[in-house]
């Protein structure tokens, strides 16, 4: 069965966004093997320098970075990410999973991911050109995959 991690800087606060979450990951049980790994997010002010940013990101990064398992396929999700449609990123998640047995997926804070992190990735995904809260990317990202992972399966869950 495939392996799926989902990386995600900060934690869930609000309740109906931590429900979605656990329902989904019982409905992705049926076709992976998930874990969802929160890091804690480096603290900014509340208007932070370009440079207070740039070091928050470079401490999320050492700790992203230490926790993607080796040799899993590494997606980092960021807004200058390839987008694709539902069957053409089901069919490239299959490929990944044939090739590396593992899918990582990197979701940053509020202000993304550090470029190296990014460097490090076989894939940067964008899941849309609109903005969302990063908490609320979670649950995007898992409907993604289970939407994927039904088309890979043909179950009549995607129309």
């Amino acid at each position: 069965m495939l392996n799926v991690k989902i990386l995600c800087v900060g934690g869930l606060k609000e309740s109906y966004l931590k429900e979605a979450v656990a329902e989904y990951t019982k409905r992705l049980s049926g076709f992976c093997r998930l874990e969802i790994t929160e890091l804690k997010e480096y603290k900014v002010p509340d208007d932070p320098s370009v440079g207070e940013i740039e070091n928050a990101l470079a401490e999320e990064a050492d700790r992203l970075l230490a926790a993607i398992p080796p040799r899993a396929a590494k997606i980092a999700l960021c807004v200058e990410g390839k987008q694709f449609s539902s069957e053409a990123l089901a069919k490239k998640l299959d490929g990944f999973a044939s090739t590396h047995g593992t899918i990582c997926l990197i979701v940053g804070s509020s202000h993304g991911l550090s470029d190296r992190v990014k460097s490090v990735c076989d894939l940067r995904l964008s899941v849309s050109e609109l903005t969302f809260p990063h908490q609320l990317m979670r649950v995007l990202l898992l409907e993604v995959l289970y939407r994927c992972m039904n088309i890979t399966k043909g179950t009549r869950y995607h129309k």
